[in-house]
């Protein structure tokens, strides 16, 4: 069992606090110390505030980004949307001028065609006249020579003449002008080509003029004879 103080520890212990007491440096120390941990422990404690407050505010910052980000990304998909229907919208445009472009372009080829087609015709006619008159051969083989040259311009240009004599009428290629009665074939058959028509690929350049078979069916009625008023 420990015992109490002997005189001399507690001559030191007394000596130890008065000279704590008579030396004031060593007393300004202590509560400089004392006054440090204080400050330090305010520091803490504001730090840990303000930290709060910090996240607090890197929170709401963070969500402000997200929230522009959603809605940047909402008018970007949006501004993609709208170009995909101009860019559609565009391509239709384009096609329909290429197509009436197109179109155009075969009309008046078809215009000329039509023209040279005419000048065939009188070129036709013209040699017919020539070979019945007699005119001299050198002029013959010239007009034959230059409806060659325009027989192979038109078929160049993919005209094609359409046939006519022996098949059905089609109102589609055939102008029908004339009909004649006829036992020895079907009827609306082309029997004669009044004027050659032709094709300009899959279309009608110029229907050909046609007659076409008619099948006349006689109507026999029967007479009724009065009776012989002399007869008994």
């Amino acid at each position: 069992m420990c015992g109490a103080p002997s005189k001399n520890e507690n001559k030191e212990i007394y000596s130890a606090a008065d000279a704590s007491v008579s030396d004031p440096d060593s007393a300004a120390s202590i509560d400089d110390i004392n006054n440090g941990k204080k400050r330090e422990s305010k520091r803490e404690e504001l730090e840990e505030e303000h930290g709060g407050e910090n996240v607090d505010a890197l929170r709401k910052e963070l969500n402000s980004v997200r929230e522009e980000l959603r809605k940047a990304k909402e008018s970007s998909e949006a501004s993609l949307n709208k170009l995909k229907y101009l860019m559609a919208d565009f391509d239709n445009y384009r096609k329909q001028l290429e197509k009436q472009a197109a179109s155009k372009t075969e009309s008046i080829k078809a215009e000329l065609l039509q023209k040279f087609l005419n000048i065939r015709d009188d070129l036709l006619r013209a040699l017919s006249v020539a070979k019945k008159s007699m005119t001299e051969p050198v002029v013959i083989e010239g007009l034959e020579g230059i409806l060659r040259n325009i027989d192979s311009l038109l078929s160049s240009e993919g005209v094609r003449e359409i046939e006519t004599v022996g098949t059905p009428f089609d109102p589609n290629i055939h102008d029908a002008v004339a009909h004649s009665a006829r036992d020895d074939m079907e009827e609306n058959t082309v029997i004669a080509e009044i004027r050659k028509g032709y094709m300009l690929y899959d279309k009608v350049l110029r229907p050909s003029l046609v007659e076409i078979s008619k099948i006349v069916k006689n109507s026999v009625s029967d007479t009724n004879k009065e009776p012989d008023s002399q007869g008994g």
